[in-house]
């Protein structure tokens, strides 16, 4: 399983929490890219939903990653 940016972003408004049946299903009728819908299926399938896009990809970039001083532009 290969996540990237711009893939997890497809994720972004998902019914959270979901379990993965329905993150499948989401990602399916928005039409998410197959290397998404490929990353969905390779999830454990258990009663318990996932409750972020964290979950999934731990490694999830967050705000804070991406910190820069607005005062200097």
């Amino acid at each position: 399983m290969i996540w990237t940016v711009e893939l997890a972003t497809y994720l972004d408004d998902a019914p959270w929490p979901a379990t993965r049946d329905e993150l499948l299903d989401y990602a399916d009728r928005i039409g998410a890219p197959l290397e998404v819908m490929e990353n969905l299926q390779e999830l454990e399938d258990s009663e318990e939903p996932y409750e972020s896009i964290e979950d999934i990809w731990p490694d999830y970039p967050s705000d804070d990653d991406y910190y820069y001083n607005e005062d200097e532009f």
